[in-house]
């Protein structure tokens, strides 16, 4: 038996192996740094192995990123037993703020290689669980607009941030900027507890009506749909009245 059939046969631990070396070879010094050649000489494998194995380097990278996101995003879903699913978006963000200037290296992999039309994996799984948070502020009746929309406003202000701390020279960005821009976000997606005369918090449906208001429970409503669903409705009226509610959302939420 030849070394590199003994190595193919070997797959899952081999694996592994090369997306261990090739992770150690990022955080040493950046993307610059894993070539297939430098990553099969660490790894102490054939580099026709890797082609084998992942395809091309972008196979070998997306699996870098998996393993360097995936930490990140178990703690990211333990946020969603949080009871108020606001809160929890700060959390997330405060998270995401916390991984991207701790690990840069694997930040840049997935989120500072600009390809249009392209995402790794991992910022996909990222994009899916903040989803699936802002979803739950709109089943509580807090969301100014659509579900989609808010998503991509923290998606991409929580990148925006993390790219431009990222870009200052060590200690110079002010650590505050994040939280600033954090509030701004929250504030501009989400609504407030409404409030009864006797102080304690209702929901917003229970408030006066406003335009912030009608988006919220155009919001509640689809949330509701998506768990529950309906026998009342078609397959096709049951899509047109999604995409009703989304327009309303975004037509009305954002300017109260």
């Amino acid at each position: 038996m030849t070394t590199e059939t003994a190595t193919e046969q070997a797959g899952p631990t081999l694996r592994q192996k090369i997306v261990l070396a090739a992770a150690r070879l990022l955080e040493e010094g950046g993307l610059d740094a894993v070539s297939t050649r430098a990553v099969a000489a660490r790894a102490g494998v054939p580099t026709p192995s890797i082609f084998r194995i992942f395809g091309d380097k972008d196979g070998l990278l997306e699996e870098v990123a998996e393993h360097g996101f995936h930490r990140y995003l178990e703690v990211k879903a333990e946020l969603l037993i949080d009871d108020d699913p606001v809160q929890a978006l700060r959390d997330a963000w405060d998270l995401h703020i916390r991984f991207g200037l701790e690990h840069p290296a694997y930040y840049s992999l997935v989120y500072g290689q600009v390809r249009p039309g392209h995402m790794p994996q991992a910022g996909r799984r990222a994009a899916a669980g903040l989803r699936h948070m802002i979803t739950r502020v709109a089943a509580a009746g807090r969301l100014r607009m659509s579900v989609e929309r808010a998503t991509e406003v923290m998606h991409s202000a929580g990148v925006g941030t993390i790219l431009t701390l990222m870009s200052r020279p060590e200690g110079v960005h002010d650590p505050r900027a994040a939280d600033t821009a954090r509030e701004m976000v929250i504030n501009t997606l989400t609504l407030p507890p409404a409030k009864s005369d006797d102080g304690a918090d209702v929901t917003p449906r229970a408030a006066v009506v406003s335009r912030a208001a009608v988006a919220s429970s155009a919001m509640a409503l689809l949330a509701a749909l998506g768990q529950e669903g309906t026998g009342a409705l078609s397959p096709a009226e049951l899509s047109l009245l999604c995409e009703w509610l989304n327009r309303l959302a975004d037509a009305t939420g954002a300017h109260d």
